[in-house]
């Protein structure tokens, strides 16, 4: 498999809604190998995730940037995406293995319990969250980089998410965090190609 990239692009349906998707998502993919965009909506149709996993191939192809898919690892087979990424509430890293075994499979931890459980299960790397407080989840308490810390230790890359900003990746690249992963900070950037490498900054300064 090529490197996990160190930048993940979540997607939610108001990110898809926007009027100028593929502007930015092309502008994020300019960064090429350390960036994936994340095609994920739970309430969109099989279609229209087809359609925005396809366009955004489309997009990440000429710089190599990487398509991953949440929650759907049929979606993720047929479209030959890099990575799957798994929600509490999906299929299991084994059975989800069965169907796309081509890529990365990661699974959204919350606790170190739950990290020890996903490595357990053979997910290949781990999305911690949130670190940081975030409007996304107003009520979810966040949780520290020490637990960050204990998790990358676990022997799998760790995603951070959660209140991930520009200001705030040093500290989770010194918390040995392998990247981060970010809505806001990406998407409504005022120029999501400056945002993107400067989320990666600390670990292409290590390249």
């Amino acid at each position: 498999m090529r490197p996990l990239p160190r930048v993940h692009a979540i997607t939610d349906a108001a990110v898809l809604a926007l009027a100028d998707l593929g502007v930015r998502a092309a502008a994020i993919a300019s960064l090429g190998p350390a960036v994936a965009l994340h095609v994920r909506d739970r309430d969109a149709s099989t279609a229209t995730l087809a359609a925005t996993a396809e366009r955004f191939s489309a997009l990440t192809r000429p710089p190599e940037a990487a398509l991953f898919i949440n929650a759907r690892p049929d979606l993720a087979a047929a479209l030959h995406a890099q990575g799957l990424q798994l929600g509490a509430t999906d299929l299991s890293v084994p059975d989800a293995r069965v169907v796309f075994a081509a890529g990365w499979i990661g699974r959204s931890v919350h606790s170190l319990r739950e990290a020890e459980q996903a490595v357990t299960d053979g997910a290949d790397y781990l999305v911690l969250g949130s670190v940081y407080t975030t409007p996304s989840h107003p009520a979810t308490a966040p949780i520290n980089t020490e637990l960050l810390r204990r998790a990358a230790a676990l022997g799998r890359p760790v995603i951070a998410i959660g209140g991930v900003t520009i200001d705030r990746v040093a500290e989770l690249h010194q918390a040995g965090a392998w990247g981060v992963a970010a809505i806001r900070a990406l998407w409504y950037a005022s120029d999501p190609a400056a945002a993107a490498r400067a989320l990666a900054a600390p670990w292409l300064e290590d390249a």
